[in-house]
Protein backbone atom coordinates (compact mmCIF):
# COMPACT_ATOMS: atom_id res chain seq x y z
CA UNK A 1 0.00 0.00 0.00
CA UNK A 2 1.44 3.52 -0.99
CA UNK A 3 0.92 5.61 2.40
CA UNK A 4 2.32 8.60 3.83
CA UNK A 5 5.02 6.13 5.72
CA UNK A 6 5.94 3.88 2.99
CA UNK A 7 6.48 6.94 0.65
CA UNK A 8 8.71 7.97 3.42
CA UNK A 9 10.71 4.89 3.74
CA UNK A 10 11.16 4.71 -0.27
CA UNK A 11 9.33 2.31 -2.03
CA UNK A 12 12.08 1.31 -4.21
CA UNK A 13 15.31 -0.86 -3.89
CA UNK A 14 18.54 0.14 -6.01
CA UNK A 15 21.61 -1.79 -7.12
CA UNK A 16 24.39 -0.13 -7.52
CA UNK A 17 27.16 -2.29 -9.30
CA UNK A 18 30.92 -1.55 -10.54
CA UNK A 19 32.08 -4.58 -12.79
CA UNK A 20 35.78 -5.64 -12.91
CA UNK A 21 36.85 -5.46 -16.89
CA UNK A 22 37.69 -8.97 -16.77
CA UNK A 23 36.39 -11.80 -16.91
CA UNK A 24 34.04 -10.22 -19.86
CA UNK A 25 31.22 -13.39 -19.23
CA UNK A 26 30.89 -12.25 -15.71
CA UNK A 27 29.41 -8.64 -16.96
CA UNK A 28 27.12 -10.56 -19.87
CA UNK A 29 25.50 -12.83 -16.88
CA UNK A 30 25.06 -10.16 -14.41
CA UNK A 31 23.63 -8.33 -17.10
CA UNK A 32 21.29 -11.00 -18.13
CA UNK A 33 20.25 -11.80 -14.51
CA UNK A 34 18.98 -8.26 -13.99
CA UNK A 35 16.97 -8.58 -17.50
CA UNK A 36 15.44 -12.05 -16.13
CA UNK A 37 14.84 -10.30 -12.76
CA UNK A 38 12.39 -7.45 -14.12
CA UNK A 39 14.82 -4.63 -13.28
CA UNK A 40 15.31 -1.41 -15.33
CA UNK A 41 18.59 1.14 -15.62
CA UNK A 42 18.10 4.17 -13.65
CA UNK A 43 21.80 4.77 -14.56
CA UNK A 44 24.37 2.88 -16.40
CA UNK A 45 25.00 0.89 -13.31
CA UNK A 46 22.00 1.66 -10.90
CA UNK A 47 19.35 -1.12 -11.24
CA UNK A 48 15.59 -0.52 -9.90
CA UNK A 49 12.92 -3.10 -8.12
CA UNK A 50 9.97 -2.06 -6.48
CA UNK A 51 10.65 -3.18 -3.07
CA UNK A 52 9.80 -6.00 -1.59
CA UNK A 53 10.33 -9.20 0.17
CA UNK A 54 10.70 -11.52 -3.13
CA UNK A 55 12.78 -8.30 -5.06
CA UNK A 56 14.70 -7.77 -2.09
CA UNK A 57 16.64 -11.67 -2.15
CA UNK A 58 16.99 -11.31 -5.80
CA UNK A 59 19.25 -8.00 -5.62
CA UNK A 60 20.81 -9.95 -2.46
CA UNK A 61 21.47 -12.86 -5.07
CA UNK A 62 23.16 -10.38 -7.90
CA UNK A 63 25.11 -8.38 -5.15
CA UNK A 64 26.56 -11.30 -4.17
CA UNK A 65 27.65 -12.77 -7.74
CA UNK A 66 28.65 -9.35 -8.82
CA UNK A 67 31.25 -9.66 -5.12
CA UNK A 68 32.65 -12.94 -5.39
CA UNK A 69 33.32 -11.97 -8.98
CA UNK A 70 35.53 -9.17 -8.04
CA UNK A 71 33.02 -6.48 -8.48
CA UNK A 72 31.76 -4.24 -6.01
CA UNK A 73 27.94 -3.40 -5.24
CA UNK A 74 25.86 -1.48 -3.06
CA UNK A 75 22.33 -2.27 -2.21
CA UNK A 76 19.57 0.40 -0.98
CA UNK A 77 16.08 1.13 -0.29
CA UNK A 78 15.82 4.13 -1.59
CA UNK A 79 12.75 7.22 -2.74
CA UNK A 80 13.13 10.31 -5.10
CA UNK A 81 13.12 13.68 -4.03
CA UNK A 82 13.89 15.70 -6.85
CA UNK A 83 14.29 14.88 -10.48
CA UNK A 84 13.09 11.34 -10.84
CA UNK A 85 9.67 10.95 -9.93
CA UNK A 86 7.98 7.59 -8.79
CA UNK A 87 5.89 7.98 -12.08
CA UNK A 88 8.91 8.43 -14.01
CA UNK A 89 10.29 5.13 -12.22
CA UNK A 90 7.01 3.34 -13.47
CA UNK A 91 6.88 4.63 -16.86
CA UNK A 92 10.43 2.93 -17.16
CA UNK A 93 8.87 -0.64 -16.48
CA UNK A 94 5.89 -0.85 -18.49
CA UNK A 95 7.98 0.63 -21.12
CA UNK A 96 10.19 -2.44 -20.68
CA UNK A 97 7.69 -4.94 -20.31
CA UNK A 98 5.91 -3.21 -23.44
CA UNK A 99 8.44 -4.37 -25.76
CA UNK A 100 8.58 -8.10 -24.79
CA UNK A 101 4.99 -8.27 -24.75
CA UNK A 102 4.58 -6.94 -27.94
CA UNK A 103 8.11 -8.97 -29.51
CA UNK A 104 6.35 -12.11 -28.01
CA UNK A 105 3.06 -11.04 -29.67
CA UNK A 106 4.88 -10.43 -33.26
CA UNK A 107 6.61 -13.74 -32.43
CA UNK A 108 2.90 -15.72 -32.21
CA UNK A 109 1.61 -13.71 -35.51
CA UNK A 110 4.55 -14.82 -37.31
CA UNK A 111 3.62 -18.48 -36.85
CA UNK A 112 0.12 -18.04 -37.69
CA UNK A 113 1.02 -16.79 -40.50
CA UNK A 114 2.75 -19.65 -41.43
CA UNK A 115 0.16 -22.23 -40.25
CA UNK A 116 -2.48 -19.98 -43.06
CA UNK A 117 0.18 -20.70 -45.97
CA UNK A 118 1.29 -24.15 -44.74
CA UNK A 119 -1.41 -25.89 -42.96
CA UNK A 120 0.18 -29.58 -42.74
CA UNK A 121 0.79 -31.63 -39.44
CA UNK A 122 4.71 -31.54 -39.68
CA UNK A 123 4.35 -27.54 -39.05
CA UNK A 124 1.74 -28.01 -36.87
CA UNK A 125 3.59 -30.38 -34.32
CA UNK A 126 6.92 -27.79 -34.51
CA UNK A 127 4.73 -24.64 -33.62
CA UNK A 128 2.81 -26.98 -31.00
CA UNK A 129 6.49 -26.69 -29.31
CA UNK A 130 6.80 -23.02 -30.32
CA UNK A 131 3.54 -22.62 -28.38
CA UNK A 132 4.73 -24.00 -25.20
CA UNK A 133 7.77 -22.13 -25.31
CA UNK A 134 6.02 -18.53 -25.89
CA UNK A 135 3.48 -19.78 -23.09
CA UNK A 136 6.52 -20.07 -20.81
CA UNK A 137 8.05 -16.51 -21.65
CA UNK A 138 4.36 -14.47 -21.33
CA UNK A 139 4.25 -16.02 -17.65
CA UNK A 140 7.87 -14.63 -17.04
CA UNK A 141 6.99 -11.69 -18.41
CA UNK A 142 3.96 -11.41 -16.20
CA UNK A 143 6.28 -12.27 -13.32
CA UNK A 144 7.76 -8.83 -13.70
CA UNK A 145 5.10 -6.64 -14.74
CA UNK A 146 4.98 -5.49 -11.75
CA UNK A 147 2.79 -2.30 -12.64
CA UNK A 148 0.54 -3.38 -15.26
CA UNK A 149 1.45 -2.71 -18.48
CA UNK A 150 -0.77 -2.65 -21.24
CA UNK A 151 0.62 -4.36 -23.45
CA UNK A 152 -0.19 -7.68 -22.18
CA UNK A 153 -3.70 -7.82 -24.05
CA UNK A 154 -2.07 -7.91 -27.21
CA UNK A 155 0.07 -10.51 -26.20
CA UNK A 156 -2.66 -12.72 -24.31
CA UNK A 157 -4.59 -12.23 -27.62
CA UNK A 158 -1.95 -13.22 -29.88
CA UNK A 159 -1.16 -16.47 -28.34
CA UNK A 160 -4.74 -17.33 -28.19
CA UNK A 161 -5.12 -17.06 -32.12
CA UNK A 162 -2.00 -19.07 -32.41
CA UNK A 163 -3.57 -21.67 -29.43
CA UNK A 164 -7.02 -21.75 -32.05
CA UNK A 165 -5.50 -21.82 -34.97
CA UNK A 166 -3.15 -25.53 -33.83
CA UNK A 167 -6.18 -27.33 -32.91
CA UNK A 168 -7.88 -26.86 -35.99
CA UNK A 169 -5.09 -26.22 -38.68
CA UNK A 170 -6.47 -27.05 -41.73
CA UNK A 171 -10.16 -26.77 -41.26
CA UNK A 172 -12.20 -25.62 -43.57
CA UNK A 173 -13.20 -21.83 -43.78
CA UNK A 174 -16.50 -21.34 -42.61
CA UNK A 175 -18.81 -20.58 -45.17
CA UNK A 176 -19.04 -17.07 -47.05
CA UNK A 177 -21.92 -14.88 -46.41
CA UNK A 178 -24.22 -12.93 -49.11
CA UNK A 179 -21.98 -10.85 -50.73
CA UNK A 180 -24.90 -8.19 -51.11
CA UNK A 181 -24.19 -5.00 -49.89
CA UNK A 182 -27.67 -4.53 -48.14
CA UNK A 183 -26.78 -8.17 -46.20
CA UNK A 184 -24.11 -6.31 -44.25
CA UNK A 185 -26.23 -3.23 -43.11
CA UNK A 186 -26.74 -2.68 -39.30
CA UNK A 187 -24.89 -5.44 -38.19
CA UNK A 188 -22.86 -6.53 -35.07
CA UNK A 189 -19.83 -7.22 -36.11
CA UNK A 190 -17.72 -9.14 -33.56
CA UNK A 191 -13.44 -9.45 -33.41
CA UNK A 192 -10.85 -10.27 -30.55
CA UNK A 193 -10.33 -8.30 -27.91
CA UNK A 194 -6.76 -6.34 -27.92
CA UNK A 195 -7.47 -4.94 -31.51
CA UNK A 196 -4.00 -4.38 -33.11
CA UNK A 197 -3.37 -3.45 -36.67
CA UNK A 198 -5.77 -5.58 -39.47
CA UNK A 199 -8.64 -5.63 -36.81
CA UNK A 200 -8.06 -1.61 -36.28
CA UNK A 201 -8.00 -0.89 -39.99
CA UNK A 202 -10.90 -3.32 -40.76
CA UNK A 203 -13.54 -2.14 -38.46
CA UNK A 204 -12.62 1.18 -39.85
CA UNK A 205 -13.07 0.00 -43.27
CA UNK A 206 -16.38 -1.75 -42.02
CA UNK A 207 -18.15 1.45 -40.63
CA UNK A 208 -16.51 3.75 -43.36
CA UNK A 209 -17.41 1.62 -46.71
CA UNK A 210 -19.33 -1.40 -45.50
CA UNK A 211 -21.92 -0.82 -42.90
CA UNK A 212 -22.03 2.60 -41.77
CA UNK A 213 -24.46 1.88 -38.53
CA UNK A 214 -22.03 -1.09 -37.55
CA UNK A 215 -22.10 -1.87 -33.89
CA UNK A 216 -18.66 -3.57 -32.74
CA UNK A 217 -18.13 -6.46 -29.77
CA UNK A 218 -14.70 -7.49 -28.87
CA UNK A 219 -14.47 -10.78 -27.06
CA UNK A 220 -12.20 -13.17 -25.91
CA UNK A 221 -9.48 -15.03 -28.50
CA UNK A 222 -11.18 -18.15 -27.97
CA UNK A 223 -14.67 -19.62 -26.69
CA UNK A 224 -16.88 -17.36 -28.13
CA UNK A 225 -20.02 -18.58 -29.70
CA UNK A 226 -21.27 -16.20 -32.66
CA UNK A 227 -24.95 -15.04 -31.55
CA UNK A 228 -27.63 -15.11 -34.39
CA UNK A 229 -26.96 -12.53 -37.39
CA UNK A 230 -23.42 -11.48 -36.04
CA UNK A 231 -20.54 -10.97 -38.45
CA UNK A 232 -17.11 -12.06 -37.30
CA UNK A 233 -13.47 -10.58 -38.75
CA UNK A 234 -10.07 -11.70 -37.89
CA UNK A 235 -10.57 -14.23 -35.78
CA UNK A 236 -10.60 -18.33 -36.00
CA UNK A 237 -13.69 -19.77 -38.57
CA UNK A 238 -14.78 -15.92 -38.89
CA UNK A 239 -17.01 -15.43 -41.74
CA UNK A 240 -14.33 -12.56 -43.06
CA UNK A 241 -10.67 -13.47 -41.88
CA UNK A 242 -7.42 -14.07 -43.85
CA UNK A 243 -7.94 -15.50 -47.11
CA UNK A 244 -4.34 -17.12 -49.36
CA UNK A 245 -1.99 -14.75 -48.49
CA UNK A 246 -4.44 -11.86 -47.39
CA UNK A 247 -5.03 -9.96 -44.55
CA UNK A 248 -8.76 -9.29 -43.02
CA UNK A 249 -8.56 -6.17 -44.57
CA UNK A 250 -7.85 -7.02 -48.15
CA UNK A 251 -10.60 -10.03 -47.75
CA UNK A 252 -13.11 -6.90 -46.51
CA UNK A 253 -12.29 -4.82 -49.88
CA UNK A 254 -12.27 -7.94 -52.24
CA UNK A 255 -15.99 -9.94 -50.80
CA UNK A 256 -17.40 -6.23 -50.64
CA UNK A 257 -16.99 -5.32 -53.95
CA UNK A 258 -14.88 -2.03 -52.78
CA UNK A 259 -13.26 -0.60 -55.69
CA UNK A 260 -11.72 2.84 -54.38
CA UNK A 261 -8.64 3.04 -55.30
CA UNK A 262 -7.27 5.06 -52.06
CA UNK A 263 -8.10 1.69 -50.16
CA UNK A 264 -5.27 0.23 -51.86
CA UNK A 265 -2.55 1.73 -50.59
CA UNK A 266 -3.73 1.01 -46.65
CA UNK A 267 -3.94 -2.82 -47.87
CA UNK A 268 -0.58 -3.04 -48.81
CA UNK A 269 0.28 -1.30 -45.62
CA UNK A 270 -1.59 -3.48 -43.30
CA UNK A 271 -0.85 -6.52 -45.00
CA UNK A 272 3.22 -5.60 -44.62
CA UNK A 273 2.57 -4.96 -41.17
CA UNK A 274 0.22 -7.52 -39.90
CA UNK A 275 1.47 -11.00 -41.97
CA UNK A 276 5.39 -9.20 -42.06
CA UNK A 277 6.18 -11.11 -45.25
CA UNK A 278 7.55 -8.12 -46.75
CA UNK A 279 5.15 -8.32 -49.72
CA UNK A 280 4.59 -4.73 -50.96
CA UNK A 281 7.77 -3.63 -49.03
CA UNK A 282 5.67 0.01 -48.23
CA UNK A 283 7.77 2.82 -47.06
CA UNK A 284 5.12 3.77 -44.78
CA UNK A 285 4.89 0.63 -43.13
CA UNK A 286 7.47 0.75 -40.20
CA UNK A 287 5.84 4.77 -39.26
CA UNK A 288 2.63 3.59 -39.21
CA UNK A 289 3.43 0.17 -37.24
CA UNK A 290 4.90 2.13 -34.51
CA UNK A 291 1.91 4.97 -34.53
CA UNK A 292 -0.17 1.65 -33.94
CA UNK A 293 2.43 0.29 -31.25
CA UNK A 294 1.70 3.54 -29.69
CA UNK A 295 -1.78 3.53 -29.78
CA UNK A 296 -2.03 0.31 -28.03
CA UNK A 297 0.11 1.30 -25.42
CA UNK A 298 -1.96 4.60 -24.52
CA UNK A 299 -5.06 2.69 -24.40
CA UNK A 300 -6.11 -0.62 -23.06
CA UNK A 301 -9.71 -0.66 -23.78
CA UNK A 302 -10.64 -1.29 -27.47
CA UNK A 303 -13.26 1.01 -28.39
CA UNK A 304 -10.37 4.10 -27.40
CA UNK A 305 -7.80 2.17 -29.82
CA UNK A 306 -10.49 1.93 -32.72
CA UNK A 307 -11.49 5.78 -32.41
CA UNK A 308 -7.75 6.93 -32.36
CA UNK A 309 -6.67 4.69 -34.99
CA UNK A 310 -9.91 5.05 -37.41
CA UNK A 311 -8.71 8.61 -36.74
CA UNK A 312 -5.10 7.74 -38.47
CA UNK A 313 -6.76 5.67 -41.42
CA UNK A 314 -9.30 8.53 -41.99
CA UNK A 315 -6.28 10.85 -43.07
CA UNK A 316 -3.87 7.89 -44.57
CA UNK A 317 -7.41 7.76 -46.97
CA UNK A 318 -7.47 11.24 -47.66
CA UNK A 319 -3.46 11.00 -48.38
CA UNK A 320 -3.94 7.94 -51.01
CA UNK A 321 -7.09 9.80 -52.72
CA UNK A 322 -4.91 12.74 -53.14
CA UNK A 323 -2.20 10.38 -54.81
CA UNK A 324 -4.81 8.12 -56.67
CA UNK A 325 -4.03 5.28 -54.45
CA UNK A 326 -0.03 5.31 -54.81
Amino acid sequence: MDTAESREEGRWLLLIHQMPPNPAYLRVKIGRRLHRLGAVAIKNTVYALPKNDETHEHFQWVLREVKEGGGDATLCEARFVDGLRDEDVEKLFNEARNAEYQALAEQAGERVSKIRRRPDETLRSDLQADLGRLTKRLAEIKETDFFGAPGKAAADAALAGLEERLKTPSAAPAKRPSTRPEDFRGRTWVTRKGIHIDRMASAWLIRRSIDPEAKFLFVPGKGYRPRKGELRFDMFEGEFTHEGDGCTFETLIERAGLKDPALRGIAEIVHDIDLKDGKFRRDEAPGIDRLIAGICMAHREDEGRLARASAVFEDLYAYFQRKGGR
